[in-house]
Order: C-alpha cells, then sequence, then structure tokens
C-alpha cells in the first residue's frame, strides 16, 4: 500500500486528490495551517483531517513514498525541508497526477478561458457512454461526487492550467501532463502577477505544444489569432486538428447545434460554448464516441458550477452566474447572453476580484468588454484590496479602462444590494460575473427579482 503526506491538504484540489487516493486504497496524512469548507467536511468524512493544524517535520517519515507539495505551501515549510533533508520523492500536483497516469491515454485541456466547460462535456459525454475514466477538473459538475479521481480506468481527462505547480516548482501545472490528445482553447493574457508580459505569457504555450511528444493530437482554437500563430510556429511535429464555430440556431431562447446530418438542442449557449462543444467533440473522437452518441450527450449537459449557471427564470428574465473575470471571458459572456435573448435588456455586473482585474495598469485590458450591456456595474471590495495590500481603485480610472462613461462602480456589499433592488427587471436579463463572491452574496435571494 502507498504511503503518501500531503503538505497544504486543505486546498481545494488538493484535498479532492487526498480522498481519491484514500479510496484508492493508498495510506493517506497531511497538513496545513487552517482548512476551511467544503474541505473541512470533505476531508473530515473521509478520516484524513488532520488532528490539529500547523506544520509539523515529525510528519514526515523515511517510510513515505510520495510527498505532494500544494500551492499554499511556502519554500521554508518544515515539513517540505524534512523531506527534502529525508531525499524524499517530492511532486507537485500535476506532477503527481502524471505519475499517476503514466499508463493511461491522457486527455488534456488548456488555454485562458473555456477549460472546466470543455473538460466538463468530455467527462459528461464519457459518462453517459458507459466509459471508465479518471479525471481533473476544476469545478463541481452535476453527476460527479469529486473533482478528482484516480482509479485503474485506461483513460484519465484534466483540466490543465497555467498557474505555478508548487513553491519549489515555477513551472505552469499543464507543462507536466504529456497528453496524447491535447485541446487548446485560445490565448488571452491574464495573472499578470504570474506571467508579467504577453510575450511571456504566450511562451507557457508554446513550450506545452513543443513538449508534446512527435505524433500526438493537437485539437486547436482556429479562431484564436495569437493561438494560431503560435500552432504554425511550434506544432509540426503533432497531429492538428483545428476547430471553430459549428452551425447553430437560436430559437426562442433555445440553441440548436448541427453536425452533419444531426442536430440537437443544448441546455447551454454562446459562441464561446459552441466552440467548447466542437472541441470536446472532437477529443471524444479519438476516444471511441462518435457525433450521433456525443449530441445525444450534450442535450443533457447542463454547465459546470458557476459558469453561466442559471440562477432563475420567468417567461421575462432570467439570472445569471458566470466565472467570467478575464477581459475576453467577460466580452465572451455577456454577448452570449445578447444573442441568446435579443428582445431583452441586459444588466451586468461585473466583479473585480483577481490580483490582474484590481491593478490599475491592467484595467486597459477591459477597454469595451461590457460594451454590449444596457447597463454595466462594475463592482470591487475595498476589503480585498486591503488584503491585497494594494492601492485603492479611482472609479475614473475604472471607467477610463473599460471605455464607458455611464459605467456604475460600486465598492460596498450594500451598495451593489440597493442598485440590484433599483433596477426594473420586465423583459431584461441579470448577469454577476466573478471569480469570487461579491462579498458574501447569497445568489440565491436574486431570485425576488423574478
Amino acid at each position: 500500500m502507498a504511503k503518501v503526506h500531503f503538505i497544504a491538504i486543505g486546498g481545494s484540489v488538493m484535498h479532492q486528490l487526498a480522498i481519491a487516493l484514500k479510496k484508492k486504497g493508498y495510506q493517506v496524512s497531511g497538513s496545513d495551517d487552517e482548512i476551511f469548507e467544503p474541505a473541512l467536511g470533505n476531508l473530515n468524512k473521509e478520516g484524513i483531517l488532520p488532528a490539529q493544524m500547523g506544520w509539523n517535520p515529525g510528519n514526515i517519515t523515511p517510510d513515505l513514498d510520495a510527498v505532494i507539495l500544494g500551492m499554499h505551501a511556502r519554500a521554508d515549510n518544515p515539513e517540505l525541508q524534512k523531506a527534502q533533508e529525508l531525499g524524499l520523492k517530492i511532486y507537485s500536483f500535476p506532477a503527481y497526477i502524471y505519475q499517476e497516469s503514466k499508463d493511461k491515454k491522457r486527455v488534456i485541456v488548456g488555454g485562458s478561458h473555456g477549460k472546466t466547460t470543455t473538460t466538463s462535456m468530455i467527462m459528461h459525454a464519457l459518462q453517459v457512454s458507459g466509459t471508465a475514466f479518471d479525471y481533473l477538473v476544476g469545478a463541481k459538475l452535476d453527476g460527479f461526487e469529486q473533482s478528482v479521481q484516480v482509479t485503474g480506468a485506461p483513460i484519465i481527462v484534466c483540466e490543465g492550467d497555467e498557474y505555478p505547480a508548487s513553491a519549489i516548482e515555477k513551472r505552469p501545472k499543464f507543462h507536466f501532463l504529456h497528453p496524447q490528445v491535447a485541446i487548446l482553447t485560445g490565448v488571452a493574457w491574464d495573472h499578470i502577477n504570474v506571467f508579467p508580459t504577453f510575450e511571456n505569457y504566450k511562451e507557457q504555450f508554446a513550450i506545452f505544444i513543443r513538449t508534446m511528444e512527435p505524433g500526438a493530437i493537437l485539437i486547436y482554437n482556429e479562431t484564436d489569432p495569437v493561438l494560431q500563430e503560435i500552432v504554425v510556429n511550434e506544432a509540426q511535429h503533432l497531429q492538428k486538428i483545428p476547430y471553430n464555430i459549428p452551425v447553430h440556431r437560436v430559437d426562442q431562447g433555445i440553441t440548436s447545434v448541427t453536425f452533419s446530418e444531426h442536430t440537437v438542442p443544448l441546455q447551454v449557449f454562446g459562441d464561446h460554448n459552441l466552440l467548447n462543444l466542437h472541441a470536446a467533440m472532437l477529443a471524444c473522437k479519438q476516444l471511441g464516441i462518435g457525433e450521433a452518441a456525443f449530441l445525444s450527450a450534450m442535450q443533457s449537459f447542463k454547465g459546470a458550477a458557476k459558469r453561466m449557471e442559471l440562477i432563475g427564470k420567468n417567461d421575462q428574465t432570467a439570472i445569471y452566474r458566470d466565472f467570467a473575470h478575464a477581459p475576453s471571458k467577460v466580452k465572451a459572456t455577456i454577448a452570449a447572453v445578447k444573442l441568446q435573448f435579443p428582445g431583452r435588456k441586459l444588466i451586468a455586473v461585473l466583479e473585480l476580484h483577481t490580483y490582474s482585474s484590481l491593478n490599475a495598469d491592467f484595467m486597459r485590458e477591459y477597454l469595451h468588454a461590457m460594451d454590449a450591456a444596457n447597463i454595466a456595474v462594475v463592482y470591487y471590495s475595498s476589503h480585498a484590496l486591503e488584503i491585497k495590500r494594494m492601492p485603492d481603485l479611482d472609479p475614473a480610472t475604472i471607467r477610463g479602462g473599460f471605455g464607458r462613461e455611464d459605467l456604475v462602480v460600486i465598492n460596498q456589499p450594500a451598495a451593489l444590494q440597493a442598485f440590484l433592488d433599483q433596477q426594473h427587471y420586465e423583459q431584461a436579463n441579470l448577469l454577476m460575473m466573478s471569480s469570487g463572491t461579491y462579498d458574501g452574496l447569497d445568489f440565491q435571494t436574486l431570485k425576488k427579482y423574478l
């Protein structure tokens, strides 16, 4: 029985991997300086919640087969230092996922946007078809108890992001996964605290392509000119499969998509989701799922949590929550709702929550991102700026960055609630976009506007 210890076990995916390995029969232990819900309850339920919080070098023993290091752990972590002294095998999260999947067919979904949804579509189609597979995805999905599964299955489907793997391994996570089948959804600069220039950011995708095995399959979004250029320069050694927006129609708020002779209605919508669906279908073909079976499965795909999640609707109003935060995602999400409901007013509320979005120098990247909304609101938390030790934002800087003088700028939760209460929702949709929570807003209370 393998014996594994997690340093910073309370992370959103770290604790899920710990649970997956426990279910596989491994002996699992872990530590952290603080653990919050849902990780706290999930770990406790499986009997692997640390007995006490804090770092203890005594947790690190010579009989450990692997030490898995989370992003939350710093380079001077005493347990990490003990593991290094003992010469133990130390893995970042993605490096360990690769160790567990060396003998599997690895499908990796990378790109600046659409990773979670595309991965989720592939997972849904595999599940509906009865195919055995493992997975790693960054959101809660209907029909899946966990967001990480590691078993003896012959296939693994992973969302692969660009963030550094750990405190001692700064390479992006997706560089460790070495896919036989890869999807790249597009390249749009974000994470300026990690990638200070766009050239530096683009290079991470070039490296990913460059290090794929000769003859591996690269499925890529040919509508993205930046990605197209990288593929032309770097992917001569690969089997390249481009994809684009498929034939579709929108009728009374329902999008239907057509491939060959097959036309099916979908529960998701928007050009970005149609791109995601096309990519997922091409990947599923490589896994033995045909076009008709894939499209049949997509009729019941509701999307991942917080990805164009429908909070509620009636005959004249729909309220959506979406994870969009980077400029390209915001623009695509607003466009999708406007196209789906062309006769309705759109009230769009974006929370600036990430380091990049709260940086005044990055604000110009949002130019025209909210132009298509009838009423556009930007919310940011003064408290979040204090925690991140960043200077306060000038509303004029935000309006200038977005290029919209009528932009409503709010930085207190009570003021946001008051603004939403004052709006008229007849023949109107409300779109809430954030990777955060608007300082703890209960999204279910928004149903009162219906």
